[in-house]
């Protein structure tokens, strides 16, 4: 089979709607949009969200808040999901991808202290909890901040 050769299950396609064709295809004359008005005419139409004059929703509704633009969103990882790794081994950005514990595009990674930890590790990440630090540390390994 080639992609030449593919085609919809019979029944599947339907044709397009061919307006503006002569009365005889039922969709002659006013094409569908009616008689007259704003949305008969060639680029008529109201923008997205008019209300037709009255005041519209996004400006009914109290303004809160603030958005930093800014902002930095950082992979949260706790210390019980660091049991998977070896004795001694370097815990770096690339492993806890390759582990699958960070998905997605973040600014960092931050240890929390959640869980115990019974080997020493070697863990670099850009923050980690005062409590995630001294767990490591009484592991017998060390955190390094990137």
């Amino acid at each position: 089979m080639k992609l030449h050769e593919l085609s919809p299950a019979a029944g599947a396609g339907r044709d397009k709607k061919r307006r503006g064709r002569g009365n005889g295809s039922g969709r002659g004359t006013t094409s569908g949009r009616g008689a007259k008005g704003q949305n008969a005419r060639s680029g008529g139409g109201v923008r997205p969200g008019f209300e037709g004059g009255q005041m519209p929703i996004q400006r009914r509704l109290p303004k809160r808040g603030f958005t930093h633009i800014f902002k930095k969103r950082f992979a949260v990882i706790n210390l019980r999901d660091l049991a998977r790794f070896e004795e001694g081994e370097v815990v770096d950005e690339n492993a806890l991808v390759r582990a699958g514990l960070v998905r997605g595009n973040y600014d960092g990674i931050k240890l929390l202290g959640h869980g115990a930890l019974e080997r020493p590790l070697t863990v670099r990440v850009h923050q980690a909890s005062k409590s995630a630090v001294e767990k490591i540390r009484q592991a017998g390994g060390k955190v390094e901040t990137v």
